[in-house]
Order: C-alpha cells, then sequence, then structure tokens
C-alpha cells in the first residue's frame, strides 16, 4: 500500500469522528443537559446543536411531556384507627431540565416518599367515612403540597388522583351490611310512600265521587222543586183564573188531609192549626146553602141519611180516654181530628135542615096567596 494513502485514511476517520461528535440532533419534546470537563454548560433544544468534541459530554436526557407515574398500594391509618391501603396516580411534567437533573438525585422516588408522608398526614385526621366520600379534597391538599415542595425540583405536579381506597375484609362485610340495610331502608321508604300516595289518591278520590254525588242531588232537588213550584203556579194561576170561592178550596183542603198519615213512615201526625177553619168554612157553606133554597123532600131524606150514617160512623169511632195526649199517640191524634170532622159536618147539616124547616111554612104562605 502507498505510504501516502495510509495517513489520508486516518486523517478522514479523524474527521468524521469529531464531525459525529460534534453534531448533537435532538429530539422534539427532549432536552439534553450538557457538562464540559464534568461541570454543567448548558441544555439542548430540539434540533440541530454543535457541541465540542472531547470537551463536552451529554449528562442527562430528559422528557418534558407531561408523565404518569402510578405508585404501589401504601398503608395508611385513619383518625378511627383503621389501616387502608391507597393507590395514587401522579401527572407531572419536568420544567427546568437542569434543576431536574442536579437538583435532587432521583425525582421520581422523592416524589413518590413525599405522596406517601402527605397522604398520612391527610388521612390521619379523616375518619373511613370522611376518607371514602373526600376524594376532591385529599387530592386538592395532596396537589398542593407536592407542587410546593416539587417547584424547586424544576417539576411542576398537574394532578393527583387517587385510584383505589382499600379497607381491611371486616371493614368491606360491615360496609356491605351497612349498604344492604340502607337499601331495604330505602325500599321500605319508598315502599310506604307509594302506599300513603295510592292512599292519598283513593281518598281524593273518593272525596270527589261524593262531591259529584252531592252535586247531582242538589241539581235533582233543585230541577224537582222548581217543577213542583212551576206546577204550584200553575194549579194558583188556574184557580185564579177559574175564580174559585173559598168553599171549593175548603172541601180541597179537607179532601188533601187523610193523605197526610198514608204513607208507611209517618209516626207522627200534628194535626194543621187551619181545621178548623176549613171546617168552618164548610160549615158556612152548607149554612148559606140551607138558607138561600130549600132543600127538596128528597134532599130531606137524604140528608137525613146522611147525618144517620154520620152518627154511625161517629158511633163506630174509637173514643178517646180523657187522660190520653194527641202528640203522643198519632193513632188516637187521627181518631179524633176524624171525630171532630164529623161532628161538625153533622151540626152542620142539622142548622142546614133546621133553617130550611123554618123558611119552608113562609113559602107556602106566600105560594097560597
Amino acid at each position: 500500500m502507498d505510504p501516502v494513502v495510509i495517513p489520508i485514511l486516518v486523517a478522514a476517520i479523524v474527521v468524521v469522528f469529531l464531525v459525529a461528535a460534534t453534531v448533537r440532533i435532538v429530539p422534539q419534546a427532549r432536552r439534553y443537559n450538557i457538562e464540559r470537563f464534568g461541570r454543567y454548560r448548558r441544555t439542548l433544544q430540539p434540533g440541530l446543536n454543535f457541541v465540542l468534541p472531547v470537551a463536552d459530554r451529554v449528562n442527562t436526557k430528559l422528557d418534558v411531556r407531561e408523565q404518569v407515574y402510578s405508585s404501589d398500594p401504601k398503608p395508611v391509618i385513619t383518625e378511627d384507627n383503621l389501616v387502608v391501603n391507597i393507590d395514587t396516580v401522579l401527572y407531572y411534567q419536568i420544567t427546568d431540565p437542569r434543576a431536574a437533573a442536579y437538583e435532587v438525585a432521583d425525582y421520581l422516588h422523592a416524589i413518590d416518599q413525599l405522596t406517601v408522608t402527605t397522604l398520612r398526614n391527610v388521612i390521619g385526621s379523616m375518619d373511613l367515612e370522611g376518607t371514602l366520600t373526600s376524594r376532591e379534597e385529599i387530592n386538592a391538599r395532596l396537589r398542593a403540597v407536592l407542587d410546593d415542595a416539587t417547584g424547586k425540583w424544576g417539576i411542576r405536579v398537574n394532578r393527583v388522583e387517587i385510584k383505589a381506597i382499600d379497607p381491611p375484609n371486616t371493614i368491606k362485610e360491615a360496609m356491605e351490611k351497612q349498604m344492604r340495610a340502607e337499601r331495604d331502608k330505602r325500599a321500605a321508604i319508598l315502599h310506604a310512600e307509594g302506599e300513603r300516595q295510592a292512599k292519598i289518591l283513593t281518598a281524593e278520590g273518593t272525596k270527589q265521587k261524593d262531591i259529584l254525588e252531592a252535586q247531582g242531588t242538589q241539581q235533582a232537588m233543585i230541577l224537582r222543586a222548581d217543577g213542583e213550584s212551576k206546577a204550584v203556579e200553575l194549579v194558583f194561576q188556574a184557580v185564579h183564573r177559574n175564580n174559585a170561592d173559598a168553599k171549593v178550596l175548603a172541601y180541597k183542603y179537607l179532601e188533601t188531609l187523610p193523605h197526610l198519615a198514608q204513607s208507611d213512615n209517618n209516626t207522627f201526625w200534628v194535626i194543621p192549626g187551619e181545621l178548623t177553619e176549613a171546617i168552618r168554612t164548610v160549615t158556612t157553606a152548607f149554612g148559606d146553602q140551607a138558607s138561600g133554597t130549600a132543600p127538596p123532600p128528597g134532599a130531606q131524606s137524604e140528608d137525613a141519611t146522611d147525618a144517620d150514617a154520620s152518627d154511625k160512623d161517629h158511633v163506630g169511632a174509637p173514643e178517646v180516654e180523657a187522660n190520653s195526649t194527641l202528640a203522643l199517640d198519632a193513632v188516637a191524634a187521627a181518631d179524633e181530628a176524624a171525630k171532630q170532622a164529623a161532628v161538625a159536618v153533622s151540626d152542620a147539616k142539622a142548622e142546614a135542615e133546621a133553617a130550611g124547616e123554618t123558611r119552608l111554612p113562609g113559602r107556602e104562605q106566600a105560594s097560597g096567596d
């Protein structure tokens, strides 16, 4: 081999080595810490960078993206002296590569230990119930402590989450029983509430039904009363239109009296005060007829027969004892009223006959003359 070629090859190899040692290409989201003769020099940014060969070297390569770190379960004692195992998840990001490399030896281990101590301080002031229901509060307090402590390490803690809280098995069984009891309680409450609502709705329906029935009965009574009122008004107008006198009205009044006691539900019958007035009107009517015209002989015999019949009826009617009270015995009151009516009618007929007999001679004398 030519002696000149060998030095050229050696020089080319040396140049290639120097170029390779001088040029550093840093990927995106990466940071390289450069030391010159063992002392921190600078941090290389992403892209093409040049360093001094042999003098400069890369000490640490760091990833500045947000990273996730999941710790192992750690035993923690609560305020009510129960040991629970808690798993945490840490979201962090390197903001200062130099501090992360030179301020702490192992930032992950440091963060893990700081998380455990802070978690024990926080959980130690809570009972088990508060620990299980206050995860947001625990996360906020952990993040505040870790962010303050890791700031000088060039690390920012974005979020801390509690992944799991595992109480002892005995506590789990007790919690399951409690949860089952709570569910049974809620089921019983819901069932009772449903029954209560059903009863309320039933009562409301019954109330509405009674109200509607009462309104219907009221309307029916109003319509019936209205119809009776119109009927009475029509009768009244017909009576006045036909110019009925008091004698006819009194007779109709006496004719209506027997219908008052025909109902089966009548156990007490009050004799109206207008009975005597009606009898007096009928008597006056018979008296007027007797005084106006003399009855024919056949009429006298018929009147006598009627008088005898009324006397028979009077004799056959049941007598009322002197010491009886009409208000206490409806039957006796009815018999007494019938007796008085029969006596009044017979007296009226007798007076009519007497008046006719006294006027007959005068008429005969007038006819003879």
